[in-house]
């Protein structure tokens, strides 16, 4: 009897799937693949459903003999592992971004003798609803403030872009690269208070309360699915620091990071230029702790960011901190650096994952950019943060396009750098 081996990344079974089931049992004996949460997460959306509770759900199914787990997008190692003689997929990916996944399926069945067949995609309208309401399940409270962990122990490294208001929330929440066959995109979104003041206008120095950046992640929220770090500067006084975290993470906040610095707020960017005074170990220790007996959930993060290499106090002062940190309940420590010369942070990591292989560790590479995502993988961080380039990428458009306005004394001559605004539009959902 000839083998047949289709793959899902569905979290809900539907009509469509049953009959291309029905449809594919009819060919042989027939092996499911379910692709794995890092997979789907990568080019679809974050998954709902587990990948073992996907599993079960197919294995209930008459006439499916066996249930595997598909660990990529690429069909290479499981089609050279069970060497089917058919695979059985739709035909939307004829084109597209999955077209160079199914070449490679074709190549590797012809050089064994398989071969693929392809059924006519469903593309009912009450299926696409379904997914509309999968999508909306994923930005409800609940179920958005545990993804951030779901993805750190799912793929162990994650992404956030920053977003300041709701367009740019969509623009992180929408924005794929498809190549080779797969699909690159954020994981998370970081609600930084530095963009947040200058969208604004106010200065960064806390000046812009709590309740108005609440008001920025609702209007975040409203719009879009994925998690949400927050950027809680210093926490203020550990007594409201406590409220800060019941608010956030009744709101569906996934992590708050808080910096080990008193008094009038400063940017990090000033470094030693400005005065800013660090926290002693001991009083923001007793803060990490007043916060962590605030949660109601084991969703709920909170990170500790550590100032030492910004105020230049050296390795072992940070060592000391992110040991003492990780002790008082830390979730993760942030290591921040202003310097473009990676190899403090780089030390850092050494230093640290030799002792605590297990504590997330979030960077936020603004200064010190040469060193790609693959390596900080490497090198034993969990989080990379990319904190303020949409908002230096939009100052520089929008004064161009006034300068060029005042110049010509009209707007055509802008108009090549514009986007159309039906194009804006479209990146608006209608609901």
């Amino acid at each position: 009897m000839p083998t047949v081996y289709m793959c899902f990344s569905t979290d809900i079974i539907h009509g469509g799937h049953i009959k291309i089931i029905n449809e594919a049992k009819q060919l042989g004996d027939l092996t499911v693949g379910v692709l794995s949460d890092e997979a789907v997460a990568s080019y679809k959306r974050f998954p709902l459903v587990p990948c073992i509770e996907r599993k079960q759900l197919f294995e209930n199914i008459a006439g499916v003999s066996r249930v595997v787990e598909q660990k990529t997008l690429s069909y290479k190692d499981i089609l050279l592992d069970l060497k089917p003689d058919i695979v059985v997929h739709g035909d939307n990916w004829q084109q597209g971004f999955q077209k160079p996944i199914r070449d490679e399926v074709v190549s590797i069945l012809s050089s064994y003798g398989g071969k693929l067949v392809e059924f006519p995609y469903s593309s009912d309208e009450k299926y696409t609803e379904i997914d509309k309401r999968q999508r909306a399940d994923l930005a409800m409270p609940d179920l958005r403030r545990g993804r951030l962990k779901r993805l750190l122990e799912m793929k162990g490294f994650v992404t956030a872009m920053e977003a300041h208001d709701g367009l740019t929330g969509l623009v992180v929440e929408n924005t794929i690269i498809h190549e080779n066959g797969g699909a690159r995109q954020f994981d998370a979104m970081w609600l930084s208070s530095l963009c947040d003041s200058t969208a604004k206008g106010k200065p960064d120095i806390e000046l812009v309360d709590m309740t108005s950046r609440f008001r920025t992640i609702d209007d975040i929220m409203e719009v879009t699915t994925k998690p949400i770090i927050f950027d809680g500067d210093t926490g203020g006084l550990t007594e409201h620091f406590v409220y800060t975290v019941r608010s956030l993470e009744r709101m569906g906040v996934s992590m708050v990071i808080i910096e080990d610095k008193t008094g009038l707020k400063k940017n990090s960017l000033f470094g030693t230029e400005v005065v800013q005074t660090q926290d002693s170990i001991e009083h923001f220790s007793q803060k990490i702790r007043a916060g962590c007996a605030a949660r109601r959930t084991k969703d709920f993060m909170i990170c500790a960011r550590i100032e030492s290499l910004i105020l230049e106090k050296g390795l072992e002062d940070a060592l000391a901190r992110a040991r003492a940190f990780r002790d008082a309940g830390a979730d993760a420590i942030m290591m921040h650096s202003r310097k473009k010369d990676p190899q403090e942070i780089m030390d850092f990591l050494e230093a640290f994952r030799k002792e605590d292989k297990t504590t997330p560790i979030v960077l936020v590479p603004t200064s010190f950019n040469s060193v790609k995502e693959e390596e900080w993988k490497q090198r034993g961080a969990n989080i990379v943060i990319y904190a303020n380039q949409l908002m230096r990428a939009a100052v520089p458009a929008i004064q161009k396009a006034a300068e060029t306005i005042l110049e010509n004394h009209r707007a055509e001559e802008c108009d090549k750098d514009l986007m159309p605004f039906k194009e804006i539009i479209r990146l608006i959902p209608e609901e």
